[in-house]
């Protein structure tokens, strides 16, 4: 075996699948499903709309180009959709903010086009009356975060163990040898750490330290509709949200359609450790902002909520690359709220880092040891 992968999530598929692309034997292994944390709980967001000009968004942009040759490798399952979205405006204020912030973009490759108030009509038929105007960003899309990680580690052919916790990861006078969990030894000179919001646990098990935090966020469903929502829609203020340091709860209204009928509406996001109790405010504020966006929701019901554990780094940057502190040991998590979305260059990444060839582009802003050189 040349490379053990712990985590079946959509991060460590991606890494699965070019990792096998150049070559190279993988196993994963999983505590849980494939799916079974982050992954699942997620919108299944691919955006380049909420991220600033710089190493995320180089990140984000390389993944998008991927996801447009994975959804036609990849089996439709994935429900692959590059419906586009929309950032709008509730006055001219705001609206300058968002003129300034898509100009950024723009000279990093991002398409933004301003849209006016009657324009706004045009592609949301069914949005508030009165916004100011906002931004279509047509390279926005979405999949199935589920299948979408599925069908990754599928047509990986990697090795699969599920159900297996990773007890201790193997390492000697060289550097990693692999790990151990209750049932087995995989044997391997290299081990990707892609475990999500147990990222740092994972670190820890082999010697290192990464300062991954849970950022919890829910998410509401409603019941199936007819396609009332056409984009990813969401108000200017998520861009600060995403960006935000606070651990307090945090809520901006984010509403889209979804192939099959539901409406999926977001965003939350606090810092409550792993703790997975239902948070009636969250809820509320979350029920609110899409009435407020779009009243046609006012009446609908919603069928469920979910929520999960987003992998919060200070930066607000994946740890993604080799650890320089344990050789052989690499990391691929930290992505925070947009994992889904940078996975396939984040899979890129660790398969030209184990393999020795040219990456992409510039793998140093994701160091994994950044943070020991901070505290120094």
């Amino acid at each position: 075996m040349d490379v053990v992968i712990i985590g079946a999530g959509v991060v460590g598929a991606a890494c699965a699948y070019y990792a096998a692309r150049s070559g190279l034997s993988v196993a994963v292994v999983d505590s849980g499903p494939v799916a079974g944390g982050t992954t699942g709980a997620g919108e299944g967001n691919l955006l380049v709309s909420d991220k600033k000009p710089g190493p995320e968004l180089d990140l984000a942009l390389l993944s998008t180009r991927l996801w447009q040759e994975l959804a036609a490798a990849l089996p439709g399952q994935i429900e692959y959709e590059p419906k586009g979205g929309l950032v709008v405006a509730q006055d001219e204020t705001t609206l300058k903010a968002l003129r300034d912030f898509a100009d950024g973009q723009r000279s990093a490759g991002v398409v933004a086009a301003e849209v006016g108030p009657d324009g706004l009509y045009d592609l949301e038929p069914h949005l508030a009356p009165g916004l100011a105007g906002g931004f279509h960003y047509p390279q926005d899309s979405q999949v199935q975060p589920a299948q979408a990680a599925a069908r990754l580690l599928a047509a990986s052919g990697a090795e699969l163990y599920l159900g297996e916790e990773v007890t201790e990861v193997l390492t000697g006078p060289g550097g990693v040898r692999g790990v151990r969990t209750a049932r087995r030894e995989l044997l391997a000179p290299a081990v990707v750490n892609a475990a999500g919001t147990w990222g740092g646990a994972v670190a820890s098990l082999a010697g290192s330290d990464l300062p991954v935090l849970p950022r919890r966020g829910f998410v509401l469903v409603t019941e199936p509709l007819p396609r009332v929502v056409r984009h990813k829609v969401y108000a200017a203020d998520y861009v600060a949200d995403v960006a935000s340091d606070s651990a307090a709860l945090q809520s901006s209204g984010v509403v889209e359609g979804t192939p099959s009928g539901p409406v999926l509406i977001g965003a939350t996001r606090e810092r409550v450790g792993f703790d997975r109790s239902l948070s009636t405010e969250a809820l509320r504020r979350l029920a609110s902002q899409a009435a407020a966006l779009f009243p046609v929701l006012a009446g609908v019901r919603v069928l469920r909520t979910y929520h999960g554990f987003r992998p919060y780094l200070p930066d607000h940057l994946p740890a993604i690359g080799p650890d320089p502190r344990v050789p052989g040991l690499l990391h691929a998590c930290g992505h925070e709220g947009a994992g889904i979305g940078l996975a396939p260059g984040t899979g890129v990444l660790i398969a030209a880092a184990l393999t020795g060839a040219e990456p992409p582009l510039p793998p140093d802003p994701f160091r994994p040891d950044r943070f020991a050189e901070a505290d120094r």
